[in-house]
């Protein structure tokens, strides 16, 4: 319970990419103390339920891009600020990590600013998730020696020689926010001449029993995917480590599975 006259703190902390067991330690004890848990939409609930105190209170952040019911940074900012300030210790969880494609630099500035002690506890990100529960380790000898990671929505606007960059690159590439313009991701690395049987694999809620993988090539991206809607968290990965699944997909969700396209003839 907050007592008279205690500190505040802020702790920023990554809750991981959906299997509630991929928690770190730390947050699990840091749960256990926090006056106030301000969380994204999609940290699993059960994380919170598990290991929180009955008495705290949970504020859901929302922080769902495109929808408009969402929290805006803004205010997220100000409950952590306005909580840490009536000195108690508030826990902001994110999915995934906690500085991986999150604001946590405008939270990070907001304590600064106003002199509250805080902590940052990394989590796992969705694209290490992913990648262990799909069978497709992100580097691999053979396959790719190094990897990129790439936020990529309908709002990014990158240049040509960007793209260039990009689409010439061995690297595995992994794309955040990227399923909603899908189709024009691979139109653009075609066209500045990544090969068209590079293998590409959709991801959607990985590591939860939800999990889904959908597999095909850039070429045949536009035909397999222009009329798909991929449930959110989803994740693109892109290059030839992708051919890596059909071998090592250990993992067995409640969904139907992996969906083959061409890389399975």
């Amino acid at each position: 319970m907050y007592a008279a006259g205690k500190e505040g703190k802020v702790i920023l902390a990554g809750a991981g990419p959906g299997d509630p067991e991929l928690i770190t330690l730390k947050l699990k004890n840091r749960l256990a103390d926090a006056d106030v848990i301000i969380t994204d939409r999609l940290v699993n609930p059960s994380i919170i339920t598990d290991h929180a105190r009955k008495d705290a209170k949970v504020i859901l952040a929302g922080k769902q891009g495109y929808n408009d019911a969402s929290l805006t940074q803004a205010e997220v900012t100000a409950l952590i600020i306005e909580h840490a300030s009536a000195g108690k210790t508030v826990l902001r969880l994110k999915g995934g990590d906690v500085a991986f494609f999150s604001n946590v630099l405008d939270e990070l500035l907001a304590v600064q600013e106003n002199n509250i002690p805080f902590e940052i506890i990394p989590g796992i990100t969705a694209a290490s998730g992913a990648s262990a529960y799909t069978g497709i380790p992100l580097t691999a000898r053979g396959y790719a020696q190094g990897v990129q990671f790439i936020a990529f929505n309908p709002n990014s606007c990158f240049s040509t020689e960007q793209w260039k960059v990009i689409a010439t690159s061995t690297d595995t590439l992994v794309f955040y926010m990227a399923a909603k313009n899908i189709v024009e991701l691979a139109e653009m690395m075609l066209r500045y001449s990544k090969k068209p049987s590079t293998g590409l694999a959709v991801i959607e809620q990985a590591t939860t029993i939800h999990q889904q993988v959908h597999i095909t090539t850039l070429k045949n991206c536009a035909v397999d995917f222009a009329l798909v809607q991929f449930s959110s968290p989803s994740l693109i990965i892109v290059g030839d480590v992708v051919k890596l699944h059909q071998e090592f997909n250990w993992y067995k969700s409640n969904e139907s599975g992996t969906v083959f396209n061409e890389l399975e003839k």
